[in-house]
């Protein structure tokens, strides 16, 4: 049975977990969840959630008597000197996490300045990383990393990187076709991991989440082994579902 996603991508999640967090910071001493559903107007199901999620990394702690404060992640990502570091550890533990919890290397993406490129990554042992045969950054058109950065650029941007980068044949199964191309980037919905099968190298399968924040655009990704396809929807949808995590720290 094909996985359920979630309707909303992670930036709309961030947009409710910084809505959490900017009316707790408005309550030093504490605040009720209470309190937090009237001022943010956030049904309960869904704040609950979203204070466990805030819990757990940390952004928030809740005290003996019920009450929520500012958590210790979120006063060191608020600024001051430590913050890169303290981004990029926050980080890594995110994606150390995320790779045990879906048995795969995971990858953090943006692209920068015309070109895709890898900025975080976790792998181990039971979780390889994918084997870089061909340039990442030339090769945009037949990962999952690649298509889901093309996909939040405008036609124009997709153009001009494709003038750069041309759509080779890596594998039988890479879309070459630019025309073809653009159709399943524009067809892709936000919310739903964009896959690669085989795209990008024989015996590889992969899959990737937009996590944009302002005007940058990144995506999480993750790669297995083929054998291992089988359980790659399943993988796709935790991903899909921890990225706000790791946006809403990109975010802060």
């Amino acid at each position: 049975m094909a996985p359920t996603y979630e309707p909303t991508a992670p930036y709309h999640s961030v947009r409710y977990a910084l809505r959490v967090l900017e009316t707790v910071s408005r309550h030093p001493t504490g605040t009720t969840d209470a309190q937090i559903a009237r001022e943010t107007g956030l049904p309960a199901a869904h704040l609950t959630h979203m204070l466990a999620m805030l819990r757990r990394e940390g952004y928030l702690d809740q005290l003996s008597d019920g009450a929520y404060v500012v958590g210790d992640s979120l006063s060191l990502l608020g600024g001051g000197v430590d913050r890169a570091q303290a981004l990029n550890d926050k980080l890594q533990t995110s994606l150390d996490e995320l790779r045990d919890s879906v048995g795969a290397a995971v990858y953090i993406s943006r692209y920068i300045d015309g070109e895709v490129r890898i900025l975080h990554y976790a792998d181990g042992p039971q979780a390889p990383k994918v084997n870089e045969w061909a340039e990442f950054h030339r090769t945009a058109h037949a990962s999952a990393m690649g298509k889901c950065l093309l996909a939040q650029l405008d036609h124009d941007g997709r153009r001009d990187h494709l003038s750069r980068h041309k759509t080779a044949r890596l594998t039988s199964r890479t879309i070459t076709n630019e025309k073809v191309l653009f159709h399943k980037l524009d067809s892709q919905p936000a919310s739903v991991p964009v896959l690669d099968l085989q795209e990008y190298a024989v015996g590889t399968v992969c899959a990737a989440v937009p996590i944009t924040a302002g005007a940058t655009v990144g995506c999480l990704a993750l790669s297995m082994p083929l054998e291992h396809a089988h359980r790659l929807r399943k993988a796709a949808d935790t991903l899909n579902r921890r990225a706000a995590p790791v946006l809403l720290s990109l975010a802060l």
